[in-house]
């Protein structure tokens, strides 16, 4: 902040004569933003069994990738965690040809992201002042590690209080379960959320095997929760608080995130 301070107060002097004062403090900050990396959070699933089905799960690649290109297409450093750090598992069903997006299609050409999913950062050793905001993914995993993790849960709640910009999409919402705000009550109570639907869970046959139903539970704990028709592309924003209803919404989490980043 002293050093920000400092330049605006050169940048005042030596333009004096041409500017008023507040127009030379708006320009310098402007400037320190384009200058200012954006890094961003990514925490994805270390869950790989879809309970006991005897079936795989993990992270959804497209809600991954999406974001990932997006916001790295636009400067920002990138770090990922999972509560176990290392390789992150990617759920079967999202790496097949039917899933196929053009970012799942640039992920998997992509060796530098494949090392960074293999190796990825242990979440009890994540500062959130190291960050501008965080994004979780989706797919089926988090609902069994991520809805309970205690470390995950602090992290979201520092981040809010910091007024830095959440998203979460799909099943990732779920992480938001035990998360508060500072007077005790539920982060999510009284907001506008979107997430996987009790309908989209029932046409993926999984309603009976997941530990939660994400809709309900949502709905519970007093959010303003609304979805659109099946896989339709949808998504939320509700001040620091972004979230998209499916897969085909990562996208749109990924726009609205680049944006509150602004």
């Amino acid at each position: 902040m002293a050093i920000v301070l400092i330049s605006i107060t050169a940048f005042s002097c030596n333009n004096a004569q041409k500017e008023s004062p507040s127009e030379n403090v708006s320009e310098a900050i402007k400037e320190f933003k384009k200058q200012h990396t954006m890094n961003v959070l990514f925490v994805l699933t270390s869950h790989d069994q879809l309970g006991d089905t005897g079936k795989k799960t993990g992270f959804w690649v497209e809600e991954f990738a999406s974001p990932y290109y997006t916001l790295l297409d636009k400067g920002a450093n990138i770090t990922i965690a999972t509560p176990k750090g290392g390789a992150a598992p990617i759920d079967p069903s999202s790496d097949g040809p039917d899933a196929a997006t053009a970012a799942t299609e640039r992920y998997n050409k992509d060796d530098e992201a494949k090392q960074k999913i293999a190796n990825t950062k242990v979440l009890a050793d994540i500062n959130a002042d190291d960050f501008d905001a965080v994004f979780y993914p989706g797919g089926h995993g988090p609902l069994w590690d991520l809805t309970n993790d205690a470390n995950s849960v602090a992290l979201i709640e520092k981040f809010d209080r910091q007024e830095k910009p959440i998203a979460f999409v799909c099943h990732a919402p779920a992480v938001l379960k035990d998360v508060k705000n500072a007077d005790g009550t539920a982060l999510v109570k009284g907001k506008k959320i979107t997430g996987f639907s009790n309908k989209e869970e029932a046409a993926v046959g999984l309603t009976e095997v997941v530990p939660l139903l994400l809709e309900d539970m949502l709905i519970e704990n007093g959010a303003m929760y609304s979805n659109k028709e099946n896989w339709a592309p949808y998504a939320v924003q509700d001040g620091n608080l972004i979230t998209g209803q499916n897969p085909a919404s990562s996208e749109l989490v990924a726009e609205k995130l680049l944006e509150a980043l602004k």
